[in-house]
């Protein structure tokens, strides 16, 4: 039992990396500032004046910006060493993409958290919920407090939102959006397992299921009855499923409690990505997605820089640019070495254990139920038994790339949140044991992030819980 969210290991590392992350700015921006200070004192008489100003420029934000989250740190952890973890419906308020506002269905009642979000966009992605989000909270809402994903990290910090118009406005923004009819979400302190949602409300609409298409249900004399391939699933009233006739109660979250998230977490679907060139039949760097994953894009972009700056090189600048112009240079060539080294270490190693993994034969037939991990939103595939019921539990997960372009992460994910998919590979493994599998779906391949995490792991229930946070009660 934890007396603090301090308590929590996820918390405890995050707020550590913080930490870290605010030393690096301050010694980076320390060292930039004397070292600028040293060439501008050294070459005084033969630099113009304005040559360190924008190296000194970027040491004094690169200070500025260490010793301001060096503060943060701190706030949030006397913050998160004054009171618990508690979750909470959430959900983000304003523009798409650029939202600083969101709001938290407080624990008890109707009561609403009108809240500003105090980070940069890029930390603020990490922690943005869902169509079915839920964050952790540790703070007073009228004064201040931390924000995390389900599990405790990373975090950032929010504050209450001044005005009572703006106030109002907010909220009635999120309760159009459903937040009041949202299920609670179960507390980090509290035991037990989630509670199974009732399948009209979790599957769907009624019609013959198929192991290709997503599944479904018919009413039953004795409720809705689930159509598996090996014969009739009979659904008891509490949620639980079991042969006809029979009762049973899964333990931990079962393929119809994930699939219910996924179809509350489901889009609809957008513009059919561009179809590109099959693995199965040309090498990988004519593959347009493994050549985004070896970081190719990355070493052209670097080249068109390093070309540039020469290009201005050879026209003859003034004198008085040529230290800018040194320093432009240096950082293309800089840049241009590095992306290239990860390529070659990384990238390309990475490509061709996935290549190998996507052509081998004889896939192995799963269901899938796509979610999105609420630690910078990228896709998860959970994978259960091709022939099963709503019972079932997870045999493994993996970590997907976002396959779309950076505005549309999940352009060219499955239309389906829940379908078959056929997995190839198992062929590599990781030093922990873990294979390389990549997993066709709708004829064409997603490419991985990790190894495939099959289930029995110590992390793998908290992987779970993650992903789709228990419920303790159902919507209203």
């Amino acid at each position: 039992m934890t007396t603090c969210a301090l308590d929590v290991e996820e918390t405890a590392r995050a707020l550590e990396r913080t930490r870290r992350r605010a030393g690096g700015l301050i010694v980076a921006g320390l060292a930039t500032i004397a070292v600028a200070g040293g060439l501008g004192l050294l070459f005084a008489d033969t630099w113009p004046r304005g040559a360190v100003t924008w190296p000194l420029a970027l040491g004094i934000v690169s200070l500025l910006g260490g010793a301001a989250t060096l503060f943060g740190a701190r706030r949030m952890r006397r913050t998160l060493g004054a009171d618990t973890w508690s979750a909470h419906p959430a959900v983000t308020v304003g523009g798409k993409g650029h939202a600083t506002s969101l709001v938290l269905r407080g624990p008890d009642g109707p009561e609403m958290w009108p809240l500003a979000v105090v980070a940069t966009r890029q930390r603020y992605e990490l922690v943005r919920p869902g169509p079915d989000g839920v964050l952790w909270w540790c703070g007073d809402p009228n004064v201040g407090g931390v924000l995390a994903p389900p599990g405790g990290g990373p975090l950032i910090w929010a504050k209450p939102l001044r005005g009572e118009r703006v106030r109002r406005r907010i909220v009635a923004r999120a309760e159009a959006q459903g937040l009041l009819h949202r299920s609670a979400p179960r507390q980090p302190q509290s035991p037990g397992v989630p509670d199974a949602p009732a399948v009209s409300e979790a599957l769907g609409r009624p019609g013959a299921y198929d192991v290709h298409d997503a599944p479904e249900f018919v009413e039953g004399p004795d409720g809705p009855v689930f159509l598996a391939p090996d014969g009739l699933v009979h659904v008891t009233p509490d949620g639980g499923t079991g042969p006809l006739g029979t009762e049973r109660a899964p333990s931990g979250p079962t393929y119809g409690v994930l699939a219910a998230h996924a179809q509350r977490q489901a889009e609809p679907p957008g513009r059919a990505p561009r179809p590109e060139a099959d693995v199965r039949e040309v090498p990988w760097w004519r593959v347009r997605s493994l050549r985004r994953v070896a970081g190719v894009q990355s070493v052209l972009i670097s080249l068109v820089f390093c070309a540039v700056m020469g290009a201005v090189a050879l026209t003859g600048p003034p004198e008085r640019d040529l230290p800018k112009l040194y320093f432009a240079g240096a950082v293309c060539l800089a840049g241009l070495g590095f992306s290239g080294y990860r390529m070659l270490t990384a990238g390309r190693p990475m490509v061709r254990l996935l290549t190998r993994a996507a052509t081998t034969f004889t896939p192995v037939p799963r269901r899938y139920v796509l979610l999105y991990d609420p630690h910078g939103g990228a896709p998860v595939l959970v994978f259960f038994p091709m022939h099963g019921g709503l019972d079932d539990v997870p045999e493994g997960v993996l970590p997907l790339i976002p396959p779309g372009p950076p505005k549309h992460p999940r352009r060219g994910l499955p239309v389906r949140p829940v379908g078959p998919a056929g997995l190839h590979g198992w062929r590599d493994h990781t030093r922990d044991g873990d294979a390389f599998v990549v997993p066709w779906i709708d004829g064409r391949p997603l490419w991985p992030s990790g190894p495939y995490r099959e289930a029995g792991g110590t992390d793998f229930p908290a992987l779970l819980d993650r992903l789709a946070p228990p419920l303790e009660t159902r919507a209203r």
